[in-house]
């Protein structure tokens, strides 16, 4: 981490205010090369912003401010130097280029951000917490992500990691009393610990989904045959046409998506193309794409058009229910302006609308958003990501095999073993024990500038 490097730490674009952060030991060095002002960033305090100008072999590239931070005491744990500048994606790569002509390296994905794990100032959890922060589409996981930056989960898991250490501790020093026959810890305090231990990394393990839908928000597919008024639900829904609508069948041959807010919960709402048997090359591919977007729905709206029938979709919805079996399904029964009806939106499984005419729309958006709030009540303190599932898993099942070998009477040393493989991997998701694959992996999720 010898390198001084530099990037932009804002979106690149036109905007009022673009900032470029510059971290490493010559942080101040190289700043004083290109920034003027009435003193030396070097000769600054910490903490303190000073205006002056970028200038370029004696030319002014622009009026800036300079925010100095000394080390340890910035967010990578290094002296960091952040300048703002008008916004405009020309002349910020302007002044990143005279940085770097200066002294400076460009920063990789992730760089600032991963000092700051290397230099102690975050752990792999808040790590993690600041990527969801940042990706997140939910007001409800913004706000479970900036818990999980505080520290909040952290502590709780070297709390449990303590106790783990502890029982494995207890249970190898008894081994130098095994003459004399001393317990230093009752066995049945041994697995009440362990059984608590199992229980509580299951539990964070199994809110894995929620927190997907909390990170990225609440996936609803429409499917339904050709010209049964996807499409216009899809339209109806985001109070706006965005999706072509037309009597021609086939006339949807890609899947379109949207975000669709309801109170606090962001709907991924997708139209795809009508399923139906077809020789057309361009349609098969577009329902192709339609099964992959229902692989990874949470909910799926089946369309009938039930002007053709209300069974009319039925072998659909069938093959539907069979092939996503771990999907909610709703029959929705739309065009019913087109016949008469008389029956009521009361069933959890099946809605009469008529798209077209915004009938039954507001009971449809009240049943997605129950079911979306309902799907994201489990997350806990924490958005749990396919990392900390696996881990929160293997933990687990280390601690089962430990609890297996109590029962069983074995001797004490294979029982803390197994209790110390568990506080390893518990260790691995706030990066007490980690490896360069595994930061690597992280990291390489991050934008260039955080």
């Amino acid at each position: 981490m010898n390198r001084t490097i530099a990037a932009l730490a804002t979106p690149p674009g036109t905007g009022g205010l673009s900032v470029i952060r510059l971290s490493g030991d010559d942080a101040f060095l190289i700043a004083d090369r290109v920034f003027s002002g009435k003193i030396k960033l070097s000769d600054c305090k910490t903490h303190t912003i000073h205006y002056g100008e970028i200038l370029s072999d004696g030319n002014l590239i622009d009026k800036v401010t300079a925010s100095v931070f000394r080390a340890p005491n910035s967010y990578t744990g290094e002296n960091v130097v952040e300048f703002g500048c008008h916004g405009g994606f020309l002349l910020a790569n302007q002044i990143i280029s005279i940085i770097l002509l200066n002294g400076a390296t460009a920063a990789t994905a992730g760089e600032f951000t991963k000092r700051a794990f290397l230099n102690g100032k975050l752990d792999l959890m808040q790590v993690e917490a600041v990527a969801d922060i940042i990706h997140t589409n939910t007001v409800a996981g913004i706000h479970t992500a900036a818990r999980q930056l505080n520290g909040n989960f952290t502590s709780s898991l070297k709390l449990l990691r303590k106790e783990l250490l502890d029982v494995a501790g207890l249970l190898e020093l008894e081994l130098d009393f095994s003459d004399e026959g001393i317990e230093l810890i009752p066995k049945w305090e041994i697995k009440s610990k362990i059984e608590s231990a199992i229980n509580y990394c299951n539990k964070l393990a199994d809110t894995y989904v929620s927190s997907e839908i909390m990170r990225s928000g609440y996936f609803v597919g429409i499917v339904g045959y050709p010209n049964s008024g996807k499409s216009t639900l899809f339209n109806r829904l985001l109070e706006r046409d965005r999706a072509i609508v037309s009597p021609i069948p086939g006339t949807t041959r890609d899947y379109i998506e949207e975000n669709l807010y309801i109170n606090d919960i962001t709907i991924r709402l997708t139209d795809t193309a009508g399923l139906r048997d077809t020789t057309d090359t361009i349609e098969i591919e577009g329902i192709k794409l339609a099964e992959s977007i229902l692989e990874q729905s949470n909910l799926i709206l089946c369309i009938n058009d039930i002007a053709m029938g209300s069974t009319n979709s039925d072998k659909l919805m069938e093959k539907i229910a069979t092939k996503y079996t771990n999907t909610k399904l709703l029959i929705v029964q739309n065009k019913i302006d087109m016949i008469a009806h008389n029956s009521d939106n009361n069933s959890s499984k099946l809605l009469y609308i008529s798209a077209k005419n915004n009938i039954g729309m507001e009971e449809l958006k009240d049943y997605v958003y129950k079911l979306a709030k309902e799907s994201v009540e489990r997350t806990s303190d924490i958005l749990i990501n396919q990392r900390h599932s696996l881990l929160l898993k293997t933990a687990a099942e280390f601690m089962k095999l430990a609890l297996k070998s109590l029962e069983d009477n074995y001797e004490n040393e294979f029982i803390a073993m197994d209790v110390r493989k568990s506080v390893k991997i518990l260790g691995e998701l706030t990066g007490e024990t980690w490896n360069e694959e595994v930061l690597e992996h992280i990291f390489s999720n991050f934008c260039i500038g955080k």
